[in-house]
C-alpha cells in the first residue's frame, strides 16, 4: 500500500511541479526522501526502479504538453516542413520550429557539462533545497526587471530562445526549476510573460522525450524490468499526465493576470525549510 501511495504522491508532485516554476526534480527528491523517512527505512542511493519511475512520470507530463498544445505543435511542425521545402522561414511558426531545434542542442550541451553534478545532487536534498532558494531569488529578480521594461516582445526572438535554452540546460540541476529558469530568462530578455511561458512549454517537449529515452539506456538495469510493478508505474504516469494537463491550463490563466512572485516566495520558503530539515535530520 505504501508503494501505491508513493507513486500516486509522486505523480501528483510531478504533474504540479513540472510546469509550475518550483522545480519538479527538487520536489521528487524531497517527496522520495520524506516517504523513506516515514517508512523508517534508510535512504538508499537512487535505484534502477526509481529511475524508471521518474522517467515514466516525466513521460506523463510530456503527454500533458502534447494534448494541451497539440494544435500549436502541429502548426509549428507543418510550417517547419514547409520552410524546409521552400527555404522560406518568414512564417513565425517555422522560426519557432528552428528555435526549438537550436535550443534543444544548446540545452543538451549545457546539461552535459553538469550531468554528473546533477546525478549526485539527487541524493543530497539539503543542497537541492539551497538551489531552490536560488531559484526563488532568480524568479523575483526577473519579475522586478520585467516591471521596468516598457515594450515587451510578444514573439520570441532567436536571442531570447537561445538564452532560455541555456537556462533549461542549467535546470538539469535539481532545485533549478526548468519552467522557472526558462520563463525568468525570457523575462530578463524582455519577452512578454505569456510568450515566454508558451515557448518554455514547447521547448520542454524534445528534452523530456529525449531524457525519457536516453537516460534510462544509460542507468537502468534492463534485466530487472520484468520485476517492477508496472501497474503502479502506470498509475503514477496517468496521475502525472492528468495533473500536468490541469496545471498547464490554470497556470497559463494565472500568468495572464499575475506575476511569478508568489512562486518566488514559495521556492525561498520551501528551500529554506528543506535545507534546514535535511541538514540536521
Amino acid at each position: 500500500m505504501l508503494a501505491l501511495i508513493k507513486v500516486i504522491a509522486m505523480g501528483i508532485v510531478q504533474g504540479l511541479s513540472e510546469f509550475l516554476p518550483i522545480s519538479s526534480s527538487a520536489h521528487l527528491v524531497f517527496t522520495s526522501h520524506i516517504l523513506q523517512i516515514i517508512s523508517g527505512n534508510p535512504i538508499p542511493d537512487e535505484s534502477s526502479y526509481d529511475i524508471v519511475l521518474s522517467m515514466m512520470l516525466h513521460i506523463g507530463t510530456l503527454i500533458a504538453v502534447f494534448i494541451f498544445f497539440w494544435k500549436e505543435v502541429a502548426e509549428i511542425w507543418n510550417a517547419l516542413i514547409n520552410g524546409i521545402k521552400t527555404k522560406d522561414y518568414t512564417d513565425y511558426n517555422a522560426k519557432l520550429g528552428l528555435y526549438i531545434i537550436f535550443g534543444t542542442l544548446v540545452t543538451i550541451i549545457v546539461a552535459l557539462f553538469i550531468d554528473d553534478t546533477a546525478e549526485t545532487l539527487m541524493t543530497r536534498p539539503a543542497v537541492v533545497g539551497f538551489l531552490l532558494i536560488i531559484t526563488g531569488f532568480f524568479l523575483f529578480g526577473a519579475e522586478k526587471y520585467s516591471d521596468t521594461v516598457k515594450e515587451k516582445e510578444n514573439k520570441i526572438s532567436l536571442k531570447t530562445a537561445l538564452i532560455m535554452a541555456a537556462a533549461q540546460g542549467l535546470a538539469a540541476l535539481p532545485g533549478f526549476s526548468r519552467s522557472g529558469w526558462t520563463i525568468a530568462s525570457g523575462l530578463f530578455s524582455k519577452a512578454d510573460r505569456m510568450a515566454a511561458a508558451r515557448y518554455s512549454f514547447l521547448l520542454s517537449i524534445p528534452i523530456i522525450l529525449g531524457a525519457s529515452i536516453v537516460y534510462p539506456l544509460k542507468e537502468v538495469k534492463f534485466a530487472e524490468l520484468a520485476t517492477y510493478n508496472w501497474t503502479y508505474i502506470t498509475i503514477g504516469t496517468i496521475v502525472s499526465a492528468i495533473v500536468g494537463y490541469i496545471c498547464i491550463k490554470y497556470f497559463l490563466q494565472f500568468l495572464s493576470k499575475f506575476s511569478l512572485r508568489v512562486f518566488a516566495y514559495y521556492c525561498m520558503a520551501v528551500g529554506l525549510i528543506t535545507t534546514l530539515f535535511f541538514t540536521f535530520w
